[in-house]
């Protein structure tokens, strides 16, 4: 498959990224290694997961996650052929949250080790942290790329004001830069991205790989009536939020690039997220190696600008 660079960072990466937020979660070890290995098989080496996931499951602590991609990396032997991405910042229980120095210190070996890894690819700041400078944040980064544990950084959950600011400490200190940019981003939610964060990374040239891709699952088309709300965990949130006027016309327009593309909902949708310049690869997760298949046709699946548009007016753009 196609490969594309995250940003400057020199790692290159298939245009889709398994999002590992449903390990231990929504799927157990046995599954996720299955799903895993399918995923790989279809030629993709991107991996995305945090080490708060999946805190907020009942009987969870957060590292499951980590866990079990671990797991699944001892036994493969092709480390060096996959890029891994994890984040530091959420809440991993009382006082154990932000950026601080000495908890990214900490919280590094502890995703080391249950990643069973010697480095991590893409280590991401997983949300901003206004009580720590950035010349701290960045400082504690770049320890960590000389010490061989992390090869690049990225942000997440972050404004257009603050990466400005940590993108110009990094030029006027020479400390490491954030490669790549972590916002949510899909067909129907776009103005927080498209207004200010997206010319900010295509000026500096910053990798974006973008979360709740498919909208939670809505723009797959599972939830297309009130009642849908039952065939997921999550059902009733989504079908709240996406289920509208300007939802069903997204899930018409999809519906109908589909049928153009002989295509699926899901591929289209991803597919158009691929096909924004400024996106180096959007994340989505499977919960089953059926579903995974799916992921293989968005990445080779290639949009007409008249299909392109089409969705566009839809969502809104």
């Amino acid at each position: 498959m196609e490969k594309r660079q995250l940003g400057r960072s020199g790692l290159e990466v298939v245009p889709l990224c398994f999002g590992g937020n449903v390990f231990g979660w929504t799927i157990d070890q046995p599954t996720s290694h299955r799903v895993l290995d399918a995923f790989v098989g279809e030629g993709f080496n991107f991996i995305d997961t945090a080490d708060m996931y999946s805190r907020w499951a009942p009987g969870n602590s957060g590292g499951e996650s980590e866990t079990i991609i671990g797991s699944w990396l001892k036994g493969r032997g092709d480390r060096d052929n996959l890029v891994i991405a994890t984040k530091v910042g959420m809440e991993m229980g009382p006082g154990k949250k932000g950026l601080a120095p000495a908890y990214i210190r900490a919280s590094v070996e502890d995703s080391l080790r249950r990643l069973q890894t010697d480095y991590i690819d893409l280590y991401q700041s997983h949300a901003d942290d206004p009580d720590t400078p950035f010349e701290d944040v960045l400082g504690t980064y770049q320890e960590l790329i000389e010490q061989g544990k992390v090869r690049a950084i990225g942000a997440s959950n972050i404004s257009a004001a603050r990466l400005k600011e940590a993108l110009d400490v990094s030029a006027r200190t020479g400390l490491v830069r954030y490669e790549s940019l972590q916002p949510e981003y899909n067909l129907f939610d776009r103005a927080g991205y498209e207004a200010e964060l997206e010319p900010l990374c295509r000026e500096h040239g910053l990798g974006v790989i973008t979360y709740y891709s498919l909208a939670s699952g809505f723009l797959s088309g599972k939830y297309r009536k009130p009642e849908d709300a039952s065939r997921s965990p999550r059902g009733e949130g989504v079908v709240s939020k996406y289920l509208n006027d300007k939802g069903r016309a997204i899930l018409k327009a999809l519906d109908e690039v589909a049928a153009l593309h002989d295509a699926t909902p899901t591929q289209v949708a991803l597919a158009w997220v691929i096909a924004r310049p400024s996106v180096t690869a959007p994340i989505a997760s499977a919960t089953s190696v059926e579903q995974l298949k799916d992921f293989a046709g968005a990445a080779k699946l290639k949009l007409d600008q008249g299909s392109i548009s089409l969705l566009d007016e839809a969502g809104g753009g």
